[in-house]
């Protein structure tokens, strides 16, 4: 009772705004704040809209068919935004996807992001759905030093291997010629080293990762006599040897059975920059987390490198998904037009290296903080998301809002609670929980653009266009970019 008296006084007496102590503010709720009850957002209504969003009812109508995907390509909260509303902005990946399936050369998409893709996480359920699709399997690219580990895949590294990152804190080595390729770290090799993996056993992993029939090394600048050697279920599956080339060179090994553990043996001096685990076609989804990493870095890799590796590796798309790690340097929305000219320049960088991707933008989720005894989302979040949208859409590249999926604002918090908790109790990461629930949304919009893709195969493209612009009254596309412009550099 003493207790309650004391808040009691505490309630009334204490000033609302609280008592300054130097940097620090002492605050007690107010007796109208205790009294307040919280609304808690339904999450599982949310993902349930999320998921009704991308329903279509098959009735056999065409005109039905078109109506509902240009609702879907317009006004779908949840859909991937295309550029313009250009329903074709994917239809050169499609028909990449649907070679692959019987083609022998794999085809690539590149996912790379900060710390919310590690462990393979979003990446994963997103491999598996085009694979599914496509054909394809196993885990996909991985670098042969990994510092970060996986639930698609198991490796180790031993001997002579040195490896050098684009970007990490003060104890990463670097190096002056900038060759570090298309994962954005690269590990010289001296003398003999070996590269291990092993089929998964976690828990959150997939099926498809562990049937690997086909292996690849990435290597460049090795030197004369340089042999690699592979062996599957402890037995030798082949040697090979180069000569001295300051070019790339990508070294494939198609597999008698698939592969539940394999070791990558290598002699001589090279850089290697990549291990492929793949199939023998279809589709490999490659994750590349850059933790704490806000997506500036890509410009600081060599171009050949790069462009040569893309091309070596039939990469059709490349995903960036970043903006949480640049949330903490943004006090205000002024801070922000800085940024957008910094990811211009990675954009217009990739379209040099990459010129035959598809590009795709992924922005970060929301982000919850404590403020005034709440969990609340960062005050400019909703700004950084809507001018990284901009800044995408008006430079000719997709945009997932991942924020407004998730449920926008003060999402964060409610994942944290759900039961089972769909994020962590840093308000910033999902748990694999909630990023496969997020990977299933991208999945199921890009997989939505594919059945439009479909469907436009059995109508000519002048009256799927008609279609589309039946109601326009002579504006430039039908979508809302306009709205986001204003954070875009002051428009």
């Amino acid at each position: 009772m003493s207790v309650f008296a004391i808040m009691g006084v505490a309630w009334f007496a204490f000033p609302e705004k609280g008592i300054g102590m130097g940097s620090i503010t002492l605050r007690f709720p107010t007796y109208a704040e205790a009294r307040t009850v919280e609304a808690n957002m339904d999450i599982d209504s949310v993902l349930d809209n999320v998921e009704k969003s991308y329903e279509m009812n098959i009735s056999g109508d065409m005109l039905d068919s078109l109506e509902f995907f240009k609702t879907y390509l317009t006004m779908n909260p949840n859909r991937i935004t295309l550029p313009d509303d250009d329903y074709t902005y994917f239809d050169a990946l499609f028909a990449a996807l649907e070679k692959a399936e019987t083609d022998t050369n794999v085809c690539r998409i590149m996912h790379y992001g900060d710390s919310q893709i590690e462990l393979d996480r979003i990446s994963s359920v997103l491999r598996q759905t085009l694979q599914e699709y496509f054909g394809g399997s196993g885990p996909s690219m991985i670098p042969a030093v990994q510092r970060i580990p996986s639930i698609s895949v198991v490796q180790r590294a031993s001997g002579g291997l040195t490896q050098y990152n684009v970007y990490g804190d003060s104890t990463t080595h670097r190096v002056s010629h900038k060759r570090y390729g298309v994962m954005t770290q690269m590990s010289q090799t001296a003398g003999e080293s070996n590269v291990s993996f092993s089929t998964t056993s976690h828990s959150h992993s997939f099926e498809k990762v562990k049937e690997i029939s086909q292996v690849a090394v990435l290597v460049g600048h090795n030197s004369e006599g340089f042999t690699v050697s592979l062996s599957s279920n402890n037995t030798l599956v082949g040697k090979q040897s180069l000569k001295a080339d300051e070019g790339l060179n990508l070294i494939r090994w198609k597999l008698p059975e698939n592969a539940k553990r394999g070791t990558i043996t290598m002699k001589g001096n090279a850089e290697v920059y990549a291990v492929l685990l793949d199939g023998s076609n279809g589709v490999a989804v490659d994750n590349v987390p850059l933790r704490g990493c806000s997506g500036t870095v890509f410009t600081r890799i060599n171009e050949a490198v790069m462009k040569e590796s893309f091309k070596l590796l039939n990469t059709k798309m490349i995903i960036l998904q970043f903006g949480g790690n640049r949330m903490p340097s943004i006090s205000s929305v002024k801070a922000i037009p800085k940024y957008m000219e910094e990811l211009e320049n990675q954009i217009a960088y990739f379209r040099r290296v990459a010129p035959d991707a598809t590009l795709l933008f992924i922005g970060p989720a929301d982000m919850g903080k404590s403020s005034e005894g709440k969990i609340k989302t960062w005050t400019n979040l909703p700004a950084l998301n809507d001018s990284l949208k901009a800044m995408a859409l008006n430079n000719k590249v997709a945009y997932w809002d991942m924020f407004r999926v998730m449920g926008g604002e003060g999402s964060m918090a409610q994942w944290v609670k759900h039961n089972p908790p769909l994020a962590g109790p840093d308000y910033i990461h999902f748990t694999h929980s909630g990023a496969q629930k997020m990977g299933s949304a991208l999945s199921k919009s890009l997989m939505t653009y594919y059945d439009f893709y479909k469907m436009r195969e059995k109508l000519s493209a002048e009256e799927v266009y008609e279609f589309f612009h039946k109601d326009d009254k002579g504006e430039e596309g039908t979508g809302n970019q306009h709205l986001y412009n204003k954070y875009y550099f002051g428009k």
